[in-house]
């Protein structure tokens, strides 16, 4: 080997040795970044091999966090933060070389997730409103964060992505719902606010849900042994972002652990084929994110798909709905905003965006902050009785009593045993009963039809598309219902 060999070869060696040995940290780490107020959030990267690391942030003063990278290169710390506040921290990590992280705040920090309609930006709904959001979006103490669309079989360890100063040129590419919600949160709260908007228009739950969950349903076998085993894809196997677990890989397991605050999610659309499944499904899911998460049962706000008129070969969106308010019991510490009010027939993605950031806001902060004067619910069934030929129907969260849109209430259907539905008339009406001394006063609905002497069942919005006319004082629509569990057609 000639000398001009040797050297070529030394300097590769000098200069491989050199990047192995940089201190990295994932992409979700950078300057502008919110970082989860009050807590222990983890801060994680790769160096090599039991090289030394320190980490600090600036409210730490003189307390270096160490620690060494294990035999991968991987290391994580765990650091304490304090309370939300206006100035600008700086976080330090040292190894081989130093990185240093500027104007980094202190705040709450909610994943953004879903389909298309968690996805679209403010810039595709050419709205008055719309623009003229756009335009007054100068926020600089809301933080946005998109994450590269990615899918993968095995679980990814970083994402593309950086974090970006709220502004009109920033938020025209970012996540209308998740912005709204953000804006919400961040001028009731009066704290920063940071959002991470990962999602993928026309995409499935199991799509989102880690290998050792979708493992528990057996529909997802076959994908699952193709995804694993490479070597035995047919031709008619195509990896895509709609197989089990590939975006959970490629956008979700790469975040964590990174502290939140929790999670606020829009999907369901391309579920509507299974309705029945996404029962369990979808529960499960929420689940999955947080045994992986380990933060415990962190807050999970999710969006009610809206009415649309899907077409016979969708299969009913009613249901899946209706799958969705069945998880309000399945799983703890979750909320549901309806939007039975503002979904377009013909538009699957309705331009009303402003509305589902408001009523995902008003979960969080009822729920999470504490805001006792926020309403953040509307009328959910909960009990019905027959009387004189009719049936009474009772709801939670009827918050200054019932309203029918227009004066009229709309789209109610009352069926016999025949089981067999007919369009009925229904009333909002005054209950009273005496509880000892007191007389309790409750709002409720009379449901009838004269083709129906003997009803047993009610349903209300049963259908695709529906323009929803129950709400409560607040202003909140009602969620579609039957009370009924016969089988599905």
């Amino acid at each position: 080997m000639t000398y001009g060999k040797l050297f070529s070869l030394a300097a590769v060696l000098v200069l491989t040795t050199l990047a192995r040995a940089e201190v990295k940290l994932p992409a979700i780490f950078g300057d502008h970044m919110v970082l989860q107020q009050n807590s222990e959030v983890t801060v994680w990267g790769w160096a090599d091999p039991g090289e030394a690391i320190a980490v600090k942030g600036c409210w730490q003063w003189f307390s270096w966090t160490k620690t060494k990278a294990d035999a991968d290169g991987k290391w994580s710390v765990k650091i304490k933060t304090p309370q939300a506040s206006d100035n600008a921290a700086t976080l330090t990590v040292k190894g081989s070389n130093t990185i240093v992280l500027d104007d980094i705040l202190l705040g709450e920090v909610w994943i953004c997730s879903g389909q298309s309609n968690m996805e679209w930006a403010m810039n595709r709904f050419d709205t008055d409103r719309i623009r003229a959001d756009i335009e007054k979006a100068d926020h600089p103490q809301i933080r946005l964060f998109t994450v590269k669309r990615e899918f993968s079989a095995t679980p990814k360890e970083d994402v593309e992505g950086s974090w970006q100063i709220c502004s009109p040129e920033t938020v025209e590419n970012f996540s209308a719902t998740g912005y709204y919600f953000g804006k919400n949160l961040h001028e009731t709260l009066n704290i920063p606010v940071g959002l991470v908007s990962t999602n993928w228009g026309g995409t499935k739950a199991e799509a989102w849900t880690s290998v050792e969950t979708i493992r528990q349903f057996d529909q997802f076998n076959d994908a699952m042994t193709m995804i694993e085993n490479p070597d035995q894809q047919t031709e008619q196997f195509k990896m895509h972002q709609n197989q089990p677990t590939v975006l959970y890989n490629g956008m979700i397991a790469p975040l964590i652990p990174f502290r939140m605050a929790g999670v606020v999610w829009y999907q369901g659309e391309s579920n509507c084929y299974d309705p029945i499944g996404y029962r369990t499904l979808f529960p499960a899911m929420i689940t999955d994110w947080r045994n992986k998460w380990g933060q415990g049962d962190f807050p999970f706000y999710y969006v009610q798909i809206a009415p649309y008129e899907y077409g016979p070969n969708r299969g009913p969106s009613q249901a899946l709905r209706e799958a969705q308010t069945m998880t309000l019991d399945a799983v703890d510490n979750v909320g549901m905003a309806v939007l039975m009010d503002i979904g377009e027939e013909k538009n699957i993605h309705p331009k009303n965006k402003h509305d589902v950031g408001d009523r995902l806001a008003r979960w969080a902060l009822a729920k999470t902050y504490g805001k006792k004067d926020i309403v953040y619910s509307g009328p959910i069934y909960k009990k019905m009785t027959v009387k004189d030929g009719k049936i009474l129907l009772q709801f939670d969260y009827t918050d200054d009593g019932l309203v029918a849109k227009d004066g009229q209430l709309t789209d109610f259907m009352i069926a016999g045993e025949d089981k067999k539905f007919v369009p009925a008339k229904a009333e909002i009406r005054e209950t009273s009963a005496t509880v000892g001394r007191s007389v309790i006063t409750d709002t409720c609905i009379v449901v009838w039809s004269d083709e129906v002497p003997e009803p047993v069942a009610v349903r209300y919005g049963w259908s695709n598309w529906v323009d929803g006319s129950l709400f409560n004082g607040a202003g909140l629509p009602a969620s579609s219902f039957r009370t009924d569990d016969w089988p599905l057609e």
